[in-house]
This record gives structure tokens, sequence and C-alpha cells, in this order.
């Protein structure tokens, strides 16, 4: 069984959603409402500020039993005492950061093309994200791969690697989220989609309820 569930990773990113907001709050109506899984993103904030949300947002999730990872950052996520971290192919190397942080660690990756799927198929990794597959407002992508491109690079993976869980992730809303399913995806990473809502616990539940009913059609 994968140590990771991906079906919702439900996304804080600071530079998005805007750091003064209830982080801590924010995350656990999104746990609430059923995301699986969530990923603190914070590009530009110093270190020790960093570190201070990172365990915010991790002591507003205890007891609900849904892992935080922190983006790039393992030095954050080392101090803050978090469950793993989600890297990409400019930051530390997966073998690195299992070093650092161990067997027990999530450690999740982004592919973007061939030679990144190539890389999740031989780094010891709990999860893969594909994307981006749509310009977003918090990250804009210069070429965006779609579910087209998302179903050619899935496959690359799961040939060597069937029961590594792989997500979507960039522009991905409610209406996106059976197509992602159907291309491929085992779940959809997303930010504006929960928390630029009015209601976060009632949008993650209409995602993760998506997701679910996609899965079953699929299946």
């Amino acid at each position: 069984m994968p140590k990771v569930d991906y079906r919702l990773n439900a996304i804080v990113d600071v530079d998005a959603i805007g750091g003064g907001r209830d982080l801590g709050q924010l995350a656990l109506s999104a746990a609430r409402g059923g995301a699986t899984i969530i990923q603190y993103r914070d590009k530009n904030s110093p270190t020790r500020l960093m570190v201070e949300r990172a365990r915010t947002i991790h002591a507003a999730l205890k007891g609900t039993g849904v892992p935080l990872v922190v983006n790039d950052r393992i030095d954050v996520a080392l101090a803050a005492g978090v469950e793993g971290v989600h890297v990409g192919r400019e930051d530390m190397l997966v073998a690195d950061v299992r070093r650092l942080l161990g067997p027990d660690a999530i450690i999740g990756l982004t592919v973007k093309n061939e030679a990144d799927a190539q890389a999740a198929i031989e780094a010891d990794i709990d999860y893969a994200c594909i994307g981006g597959l749509f310009e977003t407002p918090a990250k804009q992508n210069l070429e965006p791969i779609g579910f087209e491109g998302f179903s050619r690079l899935a496959p690359i993976i799961r040939k060597v690697k069937p029961d590594l869980p792989i997500g979507a992730i960039a522009g991905i809303d409610l209406a996106r989220t059976p197509p992602a399913i159907t291309a491929g995806a085992d779940g959809v990473a997303v930010i504006s989609a929960i928390f630029r809502q009015d209601d976060a616990l009632g949008a993650t539940a209409a995602l993760l309820a998506a997701v679910d009913a996609a899965l079953k059609e699929r299946a």
C-alpha cells in the first residue's frame, strides 16, 4: 500500500493566498473537508518565519491524521518536525533528502518532462506530481502540458512503478478534476480551488467527492 494518500493535496501557498491569513486555520479547514495531504509553499519569506508558519500549520493539523510537507525547504521541514518535503529538479537531490529525513519521511517530486519522469523512476520518492497542466495565478507556466502532456508522462513512471501515487497540478479546479483523473492522475494538487473560495471546507469536500467519483468510474 502506498505511504501517501494523494487524492487531494491542498497547497497552502503564502504568495497566492496571503501570509496575513490564519494559515493554520485554513489548513485545518482543508483537512476537515477531506484533504489527504497538506503542502506548505513559501518562496519569499525569511527562514525563521517559514519555520514558525510550518509549526503553526503542523500544530493545527495535529489529530487529523493529515500529513504536512514543506515545498523545497528541507531545513524548514527538519526544524518544524513535519512529515516530509516536496522537491523539484532544482532542489536538493532526493537521495540527499532521504539521507537527511530518514526512511519514514514523505518525499514528493515534481515531474515536468520525460527527464523528470525518469528521475521519478530512479528516486526513492513516495509520490510524483506532474505539471504544470495549466497556467495559474500562483505560477505562470511557460509551457503548460495540459491533460495530453499528463497522459504522456504518467505511463513512463507507471511502467516501472505502478503503485506510486501520481498527482496533477496547476490550474486544477472542480471542473478540471474529473478529466485529470481520466487522464491517469490518482489525485490533484490545488491552491485557489480551496483557499481562494469563501468556504474552504466545503470546496475541499466537493473536490474530494469529484476525485473519488472519477476514480470509481475509471476503475
